[in-house]
């Protein structure tokens, strides 16, 4: 742990509401007691990431990720612990000074940073080889393509050489070691041919972070080679799936809404046309952890993917991930040209400003597409685009949302807006759960099987049981103090979690946050955040709830015992009849709720 004093990080994590934090990075919804929104630590339709107000803490009942605020900061951002308490002091107005770090942690910033060094000495080499002699051919490319030289600066455009090794040569004349360039994810290592360039004789584009640092590169073939485009792989400071190209760019314009595009060129063209709000995912299909990243900018999307039929798949995949994570989406029509750079090259800025003005409602040009699907002279096939859209309409919590967009349908599709919502009324009790397709209610979220993780996997569910037990009612603590100590929790984290729980518990208070906040390991801050959210159960009266109290903390010490027993010497008389005797008292064992 960083030298920061206890006083100081309690006082950073209560002053920062986790649900008001979380929030800036996670469109999240109120049901019973928590908080459930769309996880972003894995791919999901449904929100199973729940987030408890009361204890500070959230757990994600899909993949298991768990923890406090800080946990999530130093999840989310890839940041460490020093880092995080830093960044939620600023945004609360403390001061931080900069604490020590343990040697770990120091290793890991020092990487962290040479990572950002090797990037950016790597930018500008790669820049430098496109402006000097070596690169006439790749200017003319970029000069073909309409780019001035103010935008080949502007966008650090490069070029890199034909001969394999020219950027490890360079780098390991700047003293970068092979174990660091083996891990920077910008060469390739082999056992026979030695080491060579990730990318040579590529048009690249640096990719930054939203703050201006080089973070990867994407690499344009020339030619008909394979791949068209090569992107970094993912590194310590590189997730494609949490970052966009241009927005560091983007996020300056003085436009309400963002561009979202499919490629470099199309973002380029566009910020040279005078539309600098333009973005593109990174090579993948747009992700969650986009739509989130997008979300801290601005709540209105205009989507602005290539006209043939995979950009308006890609457009239809992208348009439920802007509105699960609460960002209104339109899409701009490009037809008859490809691309943006085509129709602006062909009618000129005004004409693209036109498009973007008159971008179609996303949630209509949905039902436009599932109508090409349907033959509307078949009364069968009409009936069964109408069904579709229901079921469309359905994913709409707001009432009067949902209202609005019913009569737009109707009117846009010639049905009564009566006998569309008596449709939609149907679709409903077909989900007789009670909650809309793609958000389960809480009874369905405990369904979601967890992610399995060794320690946490290993640990008996009545060990388990018995701490969620306490943590939910910390009173019952008295009236098994003098039965069940952290030993009886086995050798694991199930006990390292008791052994701090119960120190809470005999200093006579529950804090669930404070608790992870004790440990350092990211398994150990998932495992408490399950523990916190097990339900104890629901009984029909007290007497049943009586049994199972009981028969948890029996299993509990009669698993202890049953461990101890087989680490006992065979010879130790005095220690084998302790343990009949501790059998024989369990017995007659009854603990009052």
């Amino acid at each position: 742990m960083p030298f920061y004093s206890d006083n100081l990080i309690e006082e950073v994590r209560e002053k920062n509401d986790i649900v008001s934090v979380i929030s800036e990075y996670v469109p999240l919804k109120r049901s019973g007691s928590n908080y459930f929104g769309i996880c972003p630590f894995h791919n999901e339709k449904s929100p199973s990431f729940s987030v408890n107000p009361a204890g500070q803490f959230y757990h994600c009942f899909g993949c298991g990720a768990g923890g406090n605020v800080f946990t999530f900061l130093m999840e989310y951002e890839n940041t460490s612990f020093p880092e995080a308490v830093e960044q939620l002091g600023r945004r609360v107005g403390m001061e931080i000074k900069e604490a020590q770090l343990s040697p770990e942690q120091r290793a890991k910033a020092d990487f962290k940073k040479r990572l950002f060094d090797v990037n950016r000495l790597a930018a500008r080499f790669y820049y430098a080889q496109l402006m000097g002699p070596s690169g006439s051919f790749a200017r003319e490319y970029f000069l073909n393509r309409g780019l001035s030289s103010s935008t080949i600066k502007k966008f650090g455009l490069g070029y890199s050489l034909k001969y394999s090794d020219a950027l490890y040569r360079y780098l390991k004349k700047e003293g970068f070691e092979d174990s660091f360039l083996k891990e920077s994810g910008l060469f390739l290592f082999h056992e026979k041919n030695g080491v060579s360039d990730k990318f040579f004789h590529r048009a690249m584009f640096p990719i930054m972070d939203v703050n201006s640092r080089v973070i990867g590169f994407g690499g344009r073939v020339f030619g008909d080679g394979k791949p068209k485009y090569l992107n970094s792989p993912e590194t310590m400071i590189f997730d494609k799936s949490r970052n966009l190209y241009g927005l560091s760019l983007a996020k300056r314009s003085k436009r309400k809404e963002l561009v979202l595009c499919e490629g470099y060129m199309d973002v380029i063209a566009l910020h040279q046309a005078g539309f600098d709000h333009a973005v593109a995912s990174l090579g993948t299909s747009f992700t969650p952890g986009q739509a989130m990243l997008l979300k801290r900018y601005t709540s209105e999307i205009l989507l602005c993917y290539d006209s043939d039929e995979a950009g308006i798949k890609a457009v239809r995949r992208a348009i439920p991930i802007l509105r699960e994570n609460g960002l209104r989406g339109k899409v701009v029509s490009l037809a008859p040209y490809k691309d943006p750079d085509e129709l602006i090259r062909a009618k000129g800025a005004e004409e693209f400003e036109r498009r973007l003005q008159t971008a179609e409602n996303s949630f209509l040009f949905e039902t436009d597409c599932q109508k090409k699907q349907y033959r509307f002279e078949d009364p069968e096939e009409k009936t069964a685009f109408f069904q579709e859209v229901a079921k469309l309409l359905l994913g709409f919590e707001d009432e009067l949302e949902r209202t609005t967009y019913l009569e737009a349908v109707a009117e846009r599709y010639r049905i009564s807006a009566e006998n569309l919502k008596q449709l939609v009324v149907s679709m409903a009790v077909r989900y007789d759960s009670g909650s809309r397709p793609g958000n389960p209610n809480e009874r369905e979220l405990q369904n979601i099987p967890r992610k399995k993780r060794k320690e946490a996997q290993d640990a008996d569910p009545a060990r388990k049981m018995l701490l969620a037990w306490l943590i939910r009612e910390p009173k019952l603590y008295s009236s098994i103090r003098t039965l069940i100590r952290a030993e009886d929790f086995g050798e694991g984290l199930c006990r390292r979690a008791a052994e701090r729980f119960f120190e809470q518990l005999k200093e006579g208070g529950v804090n669930p946050a404070k608790l992870i906040s004790s440990f350092e390991q990211e398994e150990e801050h998932r495992f408490v955040a399950e523990l916190c959210s097990i339900e104890a159960g629901s009984y029909e009266n007290e007497k049943e709830k009586q049994k199972a109290w009981e028969e948890t903390v029996l299993r509990v010490k009669q698993l202890s015992l049953r461990e101890a027993a087989a680490k006992l010497d065979p010879l130790d008389i005095s220690g084998l009849q302790q343990m009949i005797n501790e059998r024989k008292a369990l017995e007659h064992l009854h603990i009052s709720l």
